[in-house]
């Protein structure tokens, strides 16, 4: 019966630190892709001859942090989906 309620509560931990994962992933890429846009269109202010430049780096950037969120997200379901096991 210890056992149950042992592997019952590492499941509900699993299941809440999947979660705050979740939040904490997605708070990290808005963070990050605010602070993009700010100093891009900081930089465009500051040399609008080279806007097209700064806002096309701009993108990729975005685009890649995207990428890592989503990367990051995939890892917290199959963590949280048990397809991936803890150890311990």
């Amino acid at each position: 019966m210890q056992a149950v309620e042992a592997t019952n509560a590492f499941l509900n931990n699993g299941l809440l630190a999947a979660g705050i994962g979740a939040g904490l992933i997605l708070i990290g890429a808005a963070i990050g892709i605010g602070m993009i846009g700010a100093r891009a269109l900081e930089g465009m202010a500051r040399q609008p001859e080279v806007a097209g430049n700064i806002q096309t780096a701009a993108i990729i950037l975005a685009a890649l942090i995207e990428g890592a969120t989503l990367f990051g997200l995939v890892i917290m379901f199959l963590i949280q989906s048990g397809i991936i096991a803890i150890a311990g």
